[in-house]
């Protein structure tokens, strides 16, 4: 936009970035299942607070319901503790289908996102191409601004947006990595919670300050954005999303730092609350964007390897 002789304050107001998060925005509702769900990105900053404020009432209250108080505000160590407050299988019921649910959602939209995709030019993916398309996200090829960096604040561009975006993505997949092995520890008889040292808790703890780092940069990053960058009216969904992560991350370690007190029953109630109402937002959130930009971007890899990527072929 800064080298952009119509750029604002010109009177064409050609302002690219802008009009791209209008599309992709755009794109979001296009593909949301199902599709009366479409409003909530409208929406979205106000559904994800309800759904966050909703679901740790919930878990908050259920706790409180449940459990004596002198149990609820007891300390509980040792394999098992987690589960004197909410049995396991309850847990798996209630945290398996809000992210099933979610998983169903997104595929569903992928499913037509990648259908929009192949109407011109259709095209069969192949290994390679998949292969180079998953690195491209993995590394965040195209944040890099053609070597450059990024413009957040001004006209010189920095790395520090690709910084907080990788911060964010291995985060949240090493927190998922964290559950995955600790459901396998279950499984195989060892029961939360683990041991400092334990792969769940190093993965998690690892992850977590990931979710923390990350979301506060990117969310310090849209705070001080030259304004004419800034997409106001999507702005809200961008903040939720950021800040559901960051909280999520927050009382997770948390409760890792003081689940030996009797601060743990509140702090497990607290902190599934906000992993529910993510799991269930997930769908209807700028989480979105990583799925249909790793699509795109096998889509780009395969278009390029067929000949025809380029807008004149």
């Amino acid at each position: 936009m800064y080298d952009c002789q119509y750029a604002p304050p010109h009177e064409f107001s050609v302002n690219v970035p802008r009009v791209l998060a209008m599309v992709r925005a755009d794109s979001y509702r296009t593909y949301t299942w199902p599709r009366f769900l479409s409003g909530v990105f409208t929406r979205n900053g106000l559904v994800v607070g309800l759904a966050a404020a909703f679901g740790v009432a919930a878990f908050v209250l259920g706790f409180a319901a449940s459990n004596a108080p002198s149990l609820l505000f007891a300390v509980h160590v040792g394999p098992g503790a987690f589960y004197e407050l909410l049995p396991h299988n309850a847990m798996v019921i209630i945290f398996g289908a809000a992210f099933l649910y979610a998983v169903l959602a997104m595929v569903m939209g992928l499913r037509r996102s990648w259908k929009d995709m192949n109407r011109v030019n259709c095209v069969t993916s192949d290994s390679r191409s998949i292969s180079q398309g998953l690195k491209d996200a993995a590394t965040l090829r195209y944040l890099d601004g053609g070597g450059a960096g990024c413009m957040n604040e001004g006209e010189r561009p920095t790395d520090r947006r690709k910084i907080y975006h990788h911060l964010t993505f291995y985060g949240f997949f090493l927190c998922y990595g964290s559950t995955t092995v600790a459901a396998v520890y279950h499984y195989f008889g060892r029961e939360a919670p683990y041991p400092f040292y334990d792969l769940p808790v190093l993965l998690g703890t690892l992850g977590g300050i990931g979710l923390l780092i990350g979301p506060a940069g990117l969310l310090h990053a849209k705070w001080v954005r030259d304004a004419p960058l800034k997409d106001e009216p999507r702005f809200g969904m961008e903040v939720a999303f950021l800040a559901m992560l960051f909280l999520t991350s927050l009382t997770g370690i948390l409760l890792l730092a003081l689940r030996a007190t009797p601060m743990m029953g509140m702090l497990l109630a607290v902190h599934l609350g906000f992993v529910f109402s993510l799991f269930i937002t997930l769908p209807y959130s700028k989480f979105v964007h990583g799925i249909y930009r790793t699509v795109a971007l096998v889509r780009y890899a395969v278009a390029n390897r067929r000949g025809f990527a380029t807008p004149e072929k």
